[in-house]
């Protein structure tokens, strides 16, 4: 790409030979274990490679599982020092399967299931409203919004109130009153509408107050320390700062109406969220909605964990009626108010469909939970698959786009629908 065309688009320098910032883990991917060839394993790196060569994402990390094992492990880019408005001579630090990045919405597949384990140890019932355990809650006609509701994006709370300041995001106290004295602009859970950074922050509040401890804690306890996660928390130690990947606002700038949605969605302009997600403010506060950091490898081990029914290397996280709770759909596929789009959802996860559907092809029994647009963290129960893409651009239209999509194809295509007999419990 010429450097006026990459201006233009707003998009990171390529090396024409990949290899020179490619890291692969090669005692990590072990295809041949499940009978995978290396012609599979190839076509869909080069779905990676092609997506990286549109230059919206200066790294990439890329972790693929199939029936537990995984197959391709891999990063390519760099963490940080290659923006495309980074200054010549910027230090370019290459990207690893190591490099911390954060989830952002991809988070709340996980926040979710923390709440479905409460509900296992008979702390929480989802079909309560949140002020039976938060009374300061039902203010302004809240009283009978449910916990259910939240995690489905029914709750009628999709956006802080307009002209709220930044800093109020890491503030846990203040942003509790803002949406304590908020009014609902729906309580019947009819209507779907996100919950971009909203409901994590009411599943936060009930979570602690049923468990006397925070929610990192919880977190920790219950799945990064038995998982064997090295990061896999909500933002990041101060220590740990330059280690995480810097976010970089890429790709055409948005305009009407693309930009209203994207407003409406996260609460700024595109700039404004390069701006703040940068902020060890905000990288180093609790945002259970969005700032969940780790691998690609962790997320993908979560999914996985999750295919199996809630079990991982032999430990039991979660029982199987946990996780099937966490992916049953909940309503049907409806135009969700704030993304302007047709949506499958659970109670906390996006959910695939037939005979297309946001995991790509013939993907009904597919869940997961795309972050900020681009990363895409899911699995397929069907063909036996967890799949994490992480990246560190954020284009929300442009050039990318038949690439991303093309990625997508190619994992569904790859992996073929497995008999009912051969397929991981938790399909129904």
């Amino acid at each position: 790409m010429n450097p006026i065309a990459r201006r233009a688009l707003h998009s990171c320098k390529v090396p024409k030979d990949l290899s020179t910032v490619t890291q692969r883990d090669t005692t990590g991917e072990n295809p041949e274990a499940v009978g995978i060839d290396t012609r599979t394993v190839d076509n869909i790196w080069k779905s990676v490679e092609a997506l990286y060569r549109t230059g919206v994402h200066p790294g990439i990390q890329i972790s693929v599982r199939h029936r537990g094992e995984q197959i391709l492990h891999r990063a390519i880019g760099h963490a940080s020092g290659n923006g495309p408005h980074e200054p010549a001579g910027t230090p370019k630090i290459a990207m690893t399967t190591d490099t911390p990045i954060c989830y952002f919405s991809a988070s709340k597949a996980v926040t979710a299931l923390l709440m479905h384990m409460l509900v296992e140890q008979g702390l929480v019932n989802l079909m309560d409203p949140v002020s039976y355990y938060c009374p300061e809650f039902a203010q302004n006609g809240k009283r009978t919004i449910t916990v259910h509701q939240i995690l489905s994006h029914r709750g009628g709370i999709p956006s802080i109130p307009k002209d709220t300041p930044i800093e109020v995001l890491w503030d846990q106290e203040e942003i509790w009153r803002l949406l304590c004295e908020s009014r609902a602009v729906a309580v019947d859970g009819a209507k779907v509408a996100y919950h971009a950074i909203t409901g994590g922050y009411v599943l936060q509040r009930v979570l602690e107050k049923v468990t006397g401890d925070t929610i990192e804690n919880y977190l920790d306890k219950h799945i990064r320390q038995p998982m064997g996660m090295k990061w896999f928390t909500y933002g990041i130690e101060a220590e740990n700062l330059h280690e995480l990947a810097t976010n970089y606002a890429t790709g055409p700038t948005p305009r009407f109406p693309v930009s209203w949605i994207v407003n409406r969605a996260l609460g700024g302009d595109i700039s404004t969220v390069e701006q703040v997600t940068n902020n060890p403010l905000f990288q180093e506060a609790v945002i259970p909605a969005g700032n969940l950091c780790g691998t690609a490898e962790e997320m993908g081990r979560f999914f996985q964990m999750m295919l199996n029914g809630g079990a991982w290397n032999g430990k039991r996280i979660c029982n199987e009626i946990t996780v099937r709770r966490a992916i049953q759909q909940f309503g049907s596929l409806q135009i969700d108010r704030t993304m302007m789009m047709p949506m499958r959802f659970s109670a906390g996860m996006m959910l695939g469909g037939n005979p297309v559907g946001l995991w790509g092809q013939r993907s009904r029994y597919a869940f997961g939970h795309v972050g900020l647009i681009n990363k895409l963290c899911w699995a397929d129960a069907a063909r036996d698959i967890s799949v994490s893409l992480l990246n560190t651009g954020f284009p929300i239209v442009g050039h990318h786009i038949p690439a991303l999509g093309k990625f997508v194809y190619t994992i569904a295509r790859q992996f073929p629908l497995r008999p009912e007999s051969e397929r991981p419990v938790v399909a129904f």
